[in-house]
């Protein structure tokens, strides 16, 4: 190594130094700064401005309030788990089944299919995970905590494959239905 290239990396090393030798202090005392400098927010949604909106034409885990309050959410256990669909759950009078109607049912359904299925990849990742993390360890407590977790996700999966299949006929339903009111085909895309 030439004596010129030591000198360039000890004056690099003494550059370094103080750049690495801020306190988290110091940091969190800019940053605070920065921010203050920032100017505020346009707007800043709250749970309150959720609350206010109207539960979508597809969610069956909230029930609309009789008062007027907003709607809240079914007591069904784990928020995470999809919901299962209801057949002809809110069906307008016999006379509202225009367009609007068909295609937000078949929507509805269709939105439902897609959400399990997503979900029901996420839980195949899981279980994944557990099997893998099963055979890593050696402590059978940890082992039989784990296989009990994997057996859970496994029955959340099969119950995952049910409601899909029941969803599908579902939609082959809805399409017979539609066919034998005369509703036109490009009202169920």
């Amino acid at each position: 190594m030439k004596p010129s290239h030591g000198l360039m990396a000890a004056a690099l090393l003494a550059l370094a130094v103080p750049v690495c030798a801020q306190s988290l202090g110091e940091l969190a005392k800019r940053e605070q700064e920065r921010r203050k400098a920032l100017p505020p927010a346009v707007k800043t949604y709250t749970n309150e401005d959720l609350k206010r909106l109207p539960p979508w034409a597809g969610d069956s885990t909230t029930k609309p309030a009789e008062t007027g309050k907003a709607a809240e959410p079914a007591k069904t256990g784990d928020p995470a788990k999809p919901t299962e669909i209801k057949p002809d759950a809110a069906l307008p009078p016999e006379g509202a089944k225009d367009e609007k109607y068909w295609r937000g049912r078949i929507t509805a359904v269709k939105e439902d299919i897609r959400r399990n299925e997503a979900f029901r990849d996420a839980l195949q990742v899981q279980i994944d995970a557990l099997a893998a993390d099963f055979a890593s360890r050696d402590d059978p407590a940890q082992r039989a905590k784990i296989a009990d977790d994997r057996q859970k996700k496994l029955a959340e999966l099969s119950r995952l494959g049910t409601d899909i299949e029941k969803a599908t006929k579902m939609i082959a339903e809805i399409e017979d239905e539609a066919r034998r009111a005369g509703v036109p085909p490009g009202w169920l895309r």
